[in-house]
């Protein structure tokens, strides 16, 4: 087993790795929208805060040896199920036509304030 624990500038604040590998499979922590040149929290419409989440989890398996196309599964955490639409077009551009297994669970609220939360699995 291996843990990635710094993507770039991206440190983890607490006790996690970003991913954690196992027998070629990638395991991504959740992701906020933060940059990960500044590493400053980006608040922002949906669909920003969306797009930023789903960037820090394919550069983290990218890190892993893995890319987007091999993600097998996503969990998205939203603030609101309202969001649901804005985050499903966001997401869609994201992946093209590689359609990973996906839960999106409906929350009161995220850590920081962000409205969306977003881990995934992927493979090697």
């Amino acid at each position: 087993m291996k843990s990635i624990l710094e993507v770039g500038n991206l440190k983890s604040n607490g006790h996690y790795a970003f991913a954690t590998i196992h027998q070629n499979t990638v395991y991504v922590s959740g992701q906020f929208a933060i940059n990960p040149e500044t590493r400053e929290k980006e608040f922002g419409p949906i669909e920003e805060e969306t797009l930023q989440a789903l960037k820090n989890v394919e550069m983290i398996v990218e890190a892993a040896g893995s890319k987007k196309e091999k993600i097998l599964r996503m969990t998205l955490y939203i603030s609101d199920i309202e969001l649901w639409d804005k985050v499903d077009a966001v997401y869609t551009e994201f992946f093209g036509e590689h359609q990973p297994a996906r839960t999106v669970v409906p929350t009161n609220e995220l850590h920081f304030g962000f409205k969306i939360e977003i881990d995934a699995i992927s493979y090697i």
